[in-house]
């Protein structure tokens, strides 16, 4: 249901409207909001319609006491201390709650007022014991301004708090009822987890039915702890008076949530949620308590070579990621650096450009990846250059781009909330992208109608309208059976099909089989459920899509990427506020990175390689020749290695030796480099087949800007200082730049981003001065005087002739598929509490805390057929490889069916994985793969090195 902008629109939601129409109004000079004119402390003022009395009180200048009201939440009007008089009424009233209407008198410091709001304060005191959990103790604070003491009344008997969560802290003794965690929790996040229970004076908070905090429901995103006044609900760091509080951005998903960090002593010490357009203040369990990984005693502190005569062994028996000094020694920045050119000036000698790779990183900011890119083609005249794009939504890029012409979504994350339905499939958003998942559930409770489809039952579906839990590997059939519907009855958009697309002919031909009374066995989803939703999509006045790797990592993720921009072209839902496409990004700078042109086909902007006018833009910027040879992906540049063709590397915060899939293969063929340069900062797993080692910088210890998954540049600033020995990316960047013959030299990201703005037309109207001011800026915008464009393709596509180009499917099985040896089907992912390989968060200690050990997930049928228990060591293998990890019961799991996630290295799901790749994307099948499941003997089948890593 879309939003309706009027004057009745409380303020709370007005400040929260997606940021589309927030460009609108001002574009028609904002919310208009008529004034209303009334009395406040005898003094004549003015308002806005729709404020309330504490609102326009705040406005004018008067402080009006309050504890249970906030700004940008719900006004629940309970703690009563923020009465006041308004003449003509007999008792007083909360002025959180009622709005002003004109000529309305209204007095804050009566008598009367007055010695009600000290009343509540004296009484609310007494509730609470003198001890400290909070230096902001708002409570405190407006007893003091309001002259409260010691109470006169009995205290109430303290309730014993619990400590039970390694980070948030239940202190009942300091709860006052506010219910602004309650608020947060249910209304902000949509957890639903904290409620209020009992009544009168026995009346408490509670997790869930009284539940320890640790064993409830809850999914530690702090929400509560930001929103409490009193420190009941706290973190330790609460206590601590920091130094100062660094404006910045979230290292983690592709959401962007903007952050505050709060440093003491160089060090980070808490983390809460900015006010920014992608998060609205909000925080996920990582961005809120994942910070600390970057004090971990494994940052690499110092350059590093490799020891003569130290093997490279493909098993990493002897790896140990405390001490990468069993295999490399310690040496100065400048012989590192110079080793580390040295060896890609002696590839290039020998082999050009074809003979070198590099692997850029999506946790980097744009304009390091903008300087890596710039070395290889610039440097070392090589286009083989990619990074973890190709992993994860490369399948979309290829069908967009081959679709529409474009590889970016068409609208926000918030659009959401403008349109009347929203199909998420292939994402468990509430673990990949948790604060994105918080706009989905406020959009269902706001009249969006969620269809939400995956394998899994995953967590999203219970505040689904419709819930579709469909057979892993089957995703073409499924929505060539809801094209198949929408066609056959009639409900195709046949203007938009006429003016903006070409080829629907061969779509309509394509899904001739595909009837939903056929696909449903395939699908295991009844064919009247198939068409229900297909007819309630295309039906809708605006409608969205949103999709997540569950739909790319196949061998067929471009044809299901095609299909799902099929499903929005031949209905029309593209193009405007509310209707579009939006694949969700994975990590926090994967848009940047790929937009700065860390791709094999593309300078930045996207910007081919096989252009002649592209490449004669880029050397004339740049002032060199370049290859005008397309480059080689992520899969083919690993094909080149083992055929002895590349032999040197770069690689910039990425991990293959983790994140790649059939591990066993991947790690022999980085052990067949014979020059690898890695730039990290910790020593992980493809550190360990390095022969230098660059100690690099974390995100909070350096300045750079970062894209989300809307298309929001954001800037992340420097919070602390960078351990002593280590030095910033870009500094190294140019080290090794100016050692392999680049003369040009930058100072600072600034000076960098001022280059980007002169090549990346979509970048060119956004300035360092604007993201220093207001944080974030939406990209196209294409001069300084232009505004941004938060819904693009609204008149054409940017193909050559405008239109979007509809690509049948044709519905293929995955490559390899279970049988009596290998009957389970097992798929991986993210879980919310770790990324990606775990090299940030398995160094958190909260984070680490809440999953310590690899889960392997299966149903309570499955576990009961083999014989199994929940909670026992089990080995799972595929034709590449066996791990060991516990067995974890998840009902959400159909029969056969098996999920692990693949950030644990002493179980790395990706030993077991297909290394198969989709033809046209080149992204592995990282979600089907055939394996077995059986009980493990007593020592699990793990040796030494790896219980090592597990302890470390």
């Amino acid at each position: 249901m879309k939003i309706q902008v009027n004057d009745k629109l409380p303020v709370y939601r007005a400040q929260k409207l997606p940021t589309s129409l927030k460009l609108e109004l001002d574009a028609s000079g904002g919310l208009f909001r008529e004034t209303v004119n009334f009395e406040l402390n005898g003094q004549r003022v003015t308002a806005q319609a729709g404020q309330t009395i504490i609102q326009a009180a705040k406005a004018n200048g008067v402080d009006i006491p309050h504890l249970c009201y906030q700004e940008d939440m719900r006004p629940d009007g309970n703690c009563r201390a923020c009465m006041v008089e308004i003449e003509g009424e007999r008792v007083l009233a909360p002025s959180c709650c009622r709005n002003v209407t004109p000529d309305m008198k209204v007095k804050t410091n009566s008598e009367r007022a007055l010695k009600s709001q000290k009343m509540v304060l004296e009484l609310l005191k007494t509730d609470v014991t003198d001890a400290v959990f909070t230096h902001e103790n708002e409570l405190d604070y407006w007893a003091e301004k309001m002259g409260v003491t010691t109470p006169r009344f009995t205290p109430k008997t303290p309730t014993v708090g619990d400590n039970s969560h390694p980070a948030i802290k239940f202190n009942l003794e300091a709860c006052i009822r506010c219910t602004r965690c309650v608020r947060a929790c249910r209304e902000e996040q949509g957890h639903n987890v904290l409620g209020l229970a009992k009544r009168g004076n026995d009346a408490h908070i509670t997790f869930d039915i009284n539940d320890k905090v640790e064993a409830s429901s809850c999914v530690s995103c702090g929400e509560c702890v930001q929103a409490c006044p009193t420190g009941a609900l706290s973190v330790v760091a609460d206590t601590i008076a920091t130094d100062n509080v660094v404006e910045s951005a979230c290292p983690y998903c592709g959401v962007g949530c903007l952050v505050n960090y709060h440093v003491k002593d160089n060090k980070i010490v808490k983390v809460t949620g900015r006010d920014g357009p992608s998060n609205y203040s909000r925080l996920c369990v990582k961005g809120r308590f994942g910070f600390d990984y970057i004090d971990h005693e494994h940052r690499l502190t110092q350059p590093m070579m490799r020891k003569k005569g130290s093997a490279k062994d493909p098993t990493m028996v002897d790896f140990d990621p405390a001490n990468p000094l069993a295999h490399f020694e310690p040496v100065s920045w400048e012989t590192a650096l110079d080793a580390a050119a040295n060896g890609l000036k002696q590839a290039y000698a020998e082999k050009g450009g074809d003979g070198i790779a590099g692997f850029g990183s999506a946790k980097c900011s744009n304009e390091e990846a903008y300087l890596f890119q710039k070395l290889l083609r610039a440097g070392l005249k090589t286009n083989h250059v990619d990074h973890c794009s190709r992993l994860c939504h490369a399948a979309s890029v290829v069908a967009l781009l081959e679709g529409i012409g474009s590889g970016a979504v068409s609208n926000q994350v918030d659009d959401i909330a403008r349109t009347d339905v929203a199909i998420i499939i292939g994402s468990n958003t509430t673990g990949n992208h948790p604060v994105a998942a918080t706009f989905m559930r406020q959009a269902q409770a706001n009249g969006t109608k969620l269809i939400v489809i995956d394998p899994r039952q995953i967590d999203l579906m219970r505040h689904a309208d419709y819930a579709v839990q469909f057979a892993p590997d089957t995703d073409v059939a499924l929505m060539n059976a809801m094209i198949y519907t929408i066609i056959e009855e009639g409900l195709t958009d046949d203007e938009f099909i006429r003016t903006r697309t070409e080829n629907f002919d061969a779509i309509k031909a394509n899904i001739v089989d595909y009837a939903p009374e056929k696909m449903a066995p395939i699908c295991g989803v009844d064919a009247e459920t198939i068409r229900e939703i297909a007819r309630v999509y295309a039906s809708a006045e605006n409608a969205m899509i949103f999709w997540g790797m569950g739909i790319t990592q196949h061998t067929h993720g471009t044809d299901n990427a095609r299909c799902i921009i099929a499903l929005a072209l031949i209905t029309g839902q593209v193009g405007r506020p509310g209707a579009g496409l939006h694949p969700l990004r994975g990590q926090n700078n994967v848009q940047g990175t790929s937009d700065m042109g860390v791709l094999p086909m593309y300078y930045p902007d996207y910007q081919r390689i096989d252009s002649a006018e592209s490449r004669q833009k880029f050397e004339a910027a740049w002032q060199t020749d370049l290859n005008p040879e397309t480059g080689l992906m992520m899969a083919d540049i690993f094909d080149s290695i083992e055929n002895d063709g590349i032999t040197a590397m770069y690689i910039m915060g990425e991990n293959p030796a983790m994140s790649d899939p059939d591990l066993t293969h991947a790690r022999k063929i980085l052990a067949k480099l014979q020059h690898l340069v890695v730039q990290d900062i910790f020593f992980t797993e493809t550190a360990y087949f390095a022969d230098v080692i660059l100690p690099a910088s974390a995100f909070a210890e350096k300045t750079g800007t970062f894209t989300n998954t809307d298309r929001r540049v954001q800037l992340g600033r420097k919070a602390v200082n960078a351990p002593q020995g280590t030095r910033q990316d870009l500094w190294i960047i140019n080290e090794i730049a100016q050692r392999i013959g680049l003369e040009k030299s930058y100072d600072d990201a600034e000076s960098v981003f001022a280059e980007m703005r002169t090549v990346m037309p979509s970048h060119a109207g956004i300035t360092w001065d604007s993201l220093e001011s207001i944080g974030s800026v939406t990209y196209p915008k294409r001069a300084e005087d232009q505004p941004s464009e938060p819904v693009i393709f609204r008149d054409k596509f940017p193909t050559a002739n405008g239109l979007g180009k509809l690509v049948p499917a044709v519905f293929a099985r995955a490559k390899e598929l279970p049988d009596a040896d290998y009957p389970f089907v097992l798929m991986t992912g993210r879980q919310l509490e770790h990324w990606h390989t775990g090299t940030m968060t398995r160094r958190s200690e909260v984070l680490d805390h809440i999953e310590p050990l690899p889960p392997i997930q299966m149903n309570e049928h499955d576990i009961e057929r083999l014989g199994l228990t929940a909670g026992q060591r089990v080995e799972i293998a595929s034709r590449r490889g066996m791990i060991t990890a516990n067995l974890r019961l998840d009902n959400s799991l159909r029969n056969g069916e098996i999920f692990m996630s693949f950030g644990y290295y002493e179980a790395a799901a990706n030993m077991l994985t297909n290394n198969v790749i989709d033809p046209a994307a080149k992204i592995p099948e990282f979600k089907f793969c055939a394996v077995t499941v059986r009980a493990a003997n007593e020592q699990g089948q793990t040796d030494n090195a790896v219980d090592k890593v597990a302890a470390s």
